[in-house]
């Protein structure tokens, strides 16, 4: 308990870029990153002790994150089909600079491959520590990054 009270306040800033990077609102994040740690602590026995807790930390972060992502495009799906698809383009910026471009094409990547960009360069996660955090090898973990880095290249070279 005390190795994760350690775990929370240390690493609070990098699992709130992570969070807020996923669910796209540095408000709802810090949520986020509230309700995984609440939920670990109710699932403290839970955890192996032969796995590494920043891990496990790391998993529950990107799971309540993509959760809420989730329910926010739920509701937005909701409000879509009842204001009408057509008005709400309207409201959409028809000129983007190439920053705005970059983080356009970031949002439309496979979740897997979004959530692998978000731990390597918002949280600064090596390969291992993104695949122990995913739960996949590290090989995969490099795939889907070259596989971001080529949709993200071709995107700003069209």
């Amino acid at each position: 308990m005390i190795e994760l009270a350690a775990l929370y306040e240390r690493e609070f800033p990098r699992f709130s870029r992570v969070a807020a990077a996923i669910t796209g609102d540095l408000e709802s994040a810090r949520d986020v990153v509230q309700d995984a740690f609440a939920n670990l602590v109710r699932h403290r026995r839970d955890h192996r002790s032969d796995a590494s807790l920043t891990g496990w930390a790391w998993r529950a972060v990107v799971n309540t994150a993509r959760s809420h992502l989730r329910a926010e495009r739920s509701s937005l799906q909701a409000l879509e089909n009842a204001a009408g698809r057509d008005r709400l383009d309207a409201l959409a910026s028809p000129a983007l600079g190439d920053a705005d471009r970059a983080v356009e094409l970031i949002r439309q990547l496979p979740e897997r491959q979004r959530t692998i960009v978000f731990l390597r360069y918002y949280a600064d996660l090596d390969y291992a520590s993104i695949g122990e955090a995913l739960s996949i090898r590290v090989g995969t973990v490099s795939a889907a990054l070259n596989a971001a880095h080529a949709t993200i290249r071709s995107g700003l070279q069209s």
